[in-house]
């Protein structure tokens, strides 16, 4: 096996045995985290199941990492979540995975939020009924959209998601869910660069930065990641 993913597999489970495995983020929290480990790879067939699905087919760099390292497990945050074509940890066939990805509704949610209607402004209770509820209905359309055309991939704690974009011109980046702050869908950053991350991208940019502070026995401070979300918070304060 070669291409971008040669040798990920035998990478990521050499971490096992990494002298400070435990001190990479995700791997090990009371107990829970990835622990370096991955799931077995899908076949074709499997793969072929989940598509049909999923009723799309994923972007290449994702399809192939299920076909060559693992179809879930160790990864960025707390890892990956399970691709399984059936059973208990398969993803419902919701259809929203064919809807495009539209990476504006995230500034259309903020200027919907802007123009909630307030009590104070109304003469009595009916007259403000009847303006917040089209608002509110207005608000939880535009809140379940803005995930459309993506599948949720990975936890990073804290109720933030890390999301693959599978349908619109975004396919194949990585999008960081922050509803949980009010933030929206963020596109993963790279610090000094512009432009989408795409997933092979984001996992080898966490399998090197893995391997440095796993097998790192000196004192030196492991270097900072390379990919960063446009948010100011920090992946690594909060639990699962």
């Amino acid at each position: 096996m070669g291409g971008t993913w040669g040798g990920v597999r035998d990478r990521v489970l050499a971490l096992q045995k990494a002298p400070r495995w435990r001190g990479v983020f995700g791997a090990d929290f009371h107990g829970h985290g990835h622990k370096f480990q991955l799931l077995p790879v899908l076949t074709e067939e499997q793969l072929r199941a989940v598509e049909r699905r999923l009723a799309t087919e994923l972007p290449e760099e994702y399809h192939t990492f299920l076909l060559e390292v693992g179809a879930g497990g160790a990864g960025p945050d707390y890892g990956l979540f399970p691709m399984t074509p059936s059973g208990p940890g398969a993803l419902p066939a919701t259809g929203r995975c064919t809807l495009p990805f539209d990476p504006g509704l995230t500034a259309e949610l903020d200027e919907h939020e802007c123009a909630e209607p307030q009590r104070a402004d109304y003469p009595d209770d009916d007259a403000f009924a009847a303006a917040y509820t089209p608002w509110e209905a207005r608000h939880e359309e535009l809140y379940d959209a803005l995930t459309e055309g993506t599948l949720c991939i990975g936890s990073q704690g804290c109720a933030y998601y890390s999301l693959l974009v599978v349908t619109g011109p975004q396919r194949g980046t990585m999008w960081d869910d922050v509803r949980a702050v009010g933030e929206g869908v963020v596109p993963v950053g790279r610090r000094g660069t512009t432009g989408p991350v795409s997933f092979a991208e984001w996992y080898l940019n966490w399998l090197d930065g893995a391997e440095r502070r796993a097998w790192d026995e000196t004192s030196e401070p492991s270097p900072r990641p390379l990919f960063t979300s446009d948010r100011s918070l920090s992946g690594e304060s909060g639990g699962p």
